[in-house]
């Protein structure tokens, strides 16, 4: 069998495998059924908003189990039939309702996930980065397949991918994810002692500046996530070369996972946030000007510090900021501001942008970006970050 950190790396590969091919291509099948730019900002939208409400939630409900990967079982399972069941031609109301459960489920497996990886490997000692490296790896297999595969193929391929991703998943946390139990002494953690946890999160001031200013430095990628396919193919940048572009960001990412361990640590999550925020701003800023296709590659370079570095910043801030007793939850509130609220109000408003400015719809999200630079910028002042 393989080795525990391998095993967590093609579980994290079974997640993104699945969202390498949704995130930038399934506008593109809502699209070609014949939804505006602003219908399908909305249905990418309310899955995102209700984060605030479905993650916590869903986090307090998965400590309920004795085993951390039960519900993540259960989640991938609902997310692969709500998937088949967009094949059904009901229109904008039906897959409103129906990318809602799919997406609410899926959404929230990754930062459970993490909860378990991060916990082991500080108990076996290996960088987190590799895992999670393996699973961007199958992340950009996804871009690139499904481009190539939309040249010649129907959007149709797109959903039939997307639901094979999503029974995966389902089959892989039973067999890749370790038993770890919820509680250090086994058993189940009771409702009132999880609610404790999660309203001692919600209630911290320092642990609540560090989540929204993460999740505006993130939830400034929804017009990218939801429209560059778009705006590239308005430019004449053919959909396989979307997979490409799309392709070569996840790669600098995941050279960033793997290889920056010890640079991450000397630069310390504070600062590692401040880096992100600031690529964040250049970046959105200078998609906004339609640039030439040579220069889009060391654009999309920048993925590896606007996402990677924020990401790991913000792994490292909630585990600071949070105890034992409310990792789940911590977790969860922190995924519901970065892929929640802020980036679902960011996605409403990217369709609209679209629709009516194009392009220029990224100047948005640079100063969505500065907001959250502003934000890391004071938590230079939250103490029990020193040292």
């Amino acid at each position: 069998m393989p080795s525990l950190p391998v095993r967590l790396g093609l579980f994290y590969s079974a997640i993104f495998v699945g969202l390498g091919a949704s995130a930038p291509y399934i506008p593109v099948w809502f699209a070609r059924h014949g939804l505006s730019g602003a219908e399908i900002g909305l249905i990418l939208s309310a899955p995102m908003m209700a984060r605030m409400i479905t993650a916590p939630a869903i986090g307090v409900w998965a400590d309920s189990f004795s085993l951390r990967r039960t519900p993540l079982i259960v989640m991938g399972a609902v997310a692969a039939c709500a998937y088949v069941l967009l094949t059904a031609p009901f229109g904008f109301w039906w897959w409103f309702a129906v990318w809602f459960v799919a997406a609410s489920a899926l959404s929230t497996i990754s930062p459970l996930t993490d909860v378990i990886v991060l916990a082991r490997a500080r108990r076996d000692g290996f960088n987190y980065g590799w895992p999670r490296g393996i699973g961007s790896a199958a992340f950009i297999l996804a871009n690139v397949t499904m481009g190539v595969l939309l040249v010649q193929g129907p959007a149709d391929l797109v959903l039939v991918w997307i639901i094979a991703a999503a029974g995966l998943t389902a089959v892989s946390a039973r067999f890749l994810l370790p038993p770890d139990p919820v509680r250090e002494g086994g058993g189940r953690a009771p409702l009132a002692e999880r609610m404790a946890g999660l309203k001692g999160l919600l209630t911290d001031g320092g642990f609540m500046l560090a989540v929204v200013s993460v999740g505006l430095i993130q939830s400034a990628h929804a017009f990218y996530y939801g429209f560059s396919a778009l705006v590239w193919k308005a430019q004449g940048i053919p959909e396989s070369l979307t997979g490409v572009l799309w392709g070569f960001g996840v790669a600098v990412e995941i050279g960033f996972l793997w290889f920056m361990e010890p640079w991450r640590r000397s630069v310390g999550p504070r600062r590692l946030l401040v880096i992100g925020g600031i690529a964040a701003v250049v970046r959105w800023g200078t998609l906004a000007l339609s640039p030439p296709l040579w220069l889009l590659f060391p654009i999309q370079a920048l993925h590896a510090l606007s996402f990677a570095a924020t990401f790991m910043a913000s792994l490292q801030l909630v585990e600071r900021l949070s105890l034992p007793g409310n990792a789940s939850a911590a977790q969860t509130v922190n995924s519901a501001f970065s892929g929640g609220l802020l980036i679902g109000l960011a996605t409403i408003g990217s369709g609209a942008l679209y629709d009516a400015v194009g392009a220029y719809g990224y100047f948005a999200m640079a100063a969505m970006s500065a907001l959250g630079l502003a934000g890391a910028l004071r938590l230079y002042g939250v103490r029990r970050l020193d040292g």
